[in-house]
């Protein structure tokens, strides 16, 4: 690993894209302030921690372009996970929704090997993480690796490394993040009913939403609400609910607990990452509904950026200045 020792790096955001950065940074030698006027709200809180290359691909046509990273990002996990203790569920995932056979068709067409199951079509690559245990597991590495916690947002900074992992909130020293739009997201965690014990297995996906087993129930998601910032519960999940899970009682879903994460996405749905046109910022943000799947991958790249190194052959993919760059004669 690139020595990082000497530098001074602030990284604006605790979620799961800027404590990962923190956590290499600091294996680096670097010293390391995290910034978050509010990390409770983080959107990577609100998540189900898919690490799922395959039915994201499948399934997601913003994502359906951008298998090989995705798999890539899947494939840091286990060095990353060793070496934080974070715990990774291999269960797998299973489709159960109403196009088997063009998702079959799919699937191999990616050559992912998958097996036809009473229960829908499995698929062993797809995985998760328990994301309220892992941002705490990642903020104690941090901070025994010396990270310090500010519980205050980044102000201009100067004279030091400043990464941007604010998520879907633009800062005004890291230009390029003004291209990133807001996604309001919910899901909700079962608290009655049969989901409420599923606390092991493969993630079930649907047309348009998912169950994902947890240690305090299932949690049943998720909405994509483009523009929305409010972190409100509404309407809109209960309805995937219906539309998606329609054998879940709505009393149910409604004693439910609903949780709202603000997501942040670029254009072309991959986050923008490494050097801004201002010298000393870097950006590692925008990861839209895949900041818990990216987040090693963008860690080492950013490690790599400040490092002087390589970032690796998803450099070009992820570029910071892509949206905004002029073009060179």
């Amino acid at each position: 690993m690139a020595s990082l020792h000497g530098r001074t790096v602030k990284v604006a955001g605790a979620g799961a894209l800027g404590l990962c950065i923190a956590v290499e940074l600091a294996e680096a030698g670097a010293s390391v302030t995290v910034f978050d006027p509010s990390p409770e709200t983080s959107a990577s809180a609100v998540a189900a921690g898919m690490l799922a290359p395959v039915y994201e691909a499948v399934l997601d046509p913003v994502a359906r372009d951008h298998f090989p990273l995705l798999l890539a990002a899947r494939d840091a996990w286990p060095d990353f996970a060793e070496r934080t203790g974070v715990v990774l569920d291999r269960s797998g995932a299973i489709y159960a929704g109403d196009r088997a056979l063009d998702v079959l068709t799919t699937v191999a067409d990616l050559g992912v090997a998958s097996e036809v199951r009473r229960e829908g079509l499995f698929v062993a690559d797809d995985w998760r993480l328990d994301s309220e245990p892992a941002l705490a597991r990642l903020r104690g590495v941090a901070a025994a690796k010396g990270v310090v916690f500010v519980n205050a947002g980044l102000v201009d900074p100067e004279g030091v490394d400043a990464i941007a992992a604010t998520g879907w909130r633009p800062v005004s020293w890291a230009p390029e993040s003004h291209v990133i739009s807001a996604i309001k997201g919910q899901i909700i965690r079962m608290s009655d009913g049969p989901l409420a014990d599923r606390t092991a297995g493969p993630v079930e996906r649907r047309d348009g939403g998912y169950i994902a087993p947890g240690a305090r129930g299932a949690m049943l998601g998720a909405t994509m609400q483009p523009g929305l910032t409010d972190h409100e519960p509404d309407q809109v999940i209960f309805d995937l609910v219906e539309r998606a899970f329609p054998e879940v009682p709505a009393s149910s879903a409604h004693a439910g607990k609903v949780r709202v994460g603000i997501r942040g996405a670029t254009p072309d749905g991959l986050p923008l990452v490494g050097p801004s046109m201002r010298p000393g910022v870097w950006l590692a943000m925008g990861a839209r509904r895949n900041g818990w799947l990216l987040a090693p991958l963008v860690a080492a790249m950013t490690r790599a950026y400040l490092a002087g190194d390589d970032p690796g052959p998803w450099a070009p993919n992820l570029d910071a200045r892509r949206f905004t760059a002029p073009e060179e004669s």
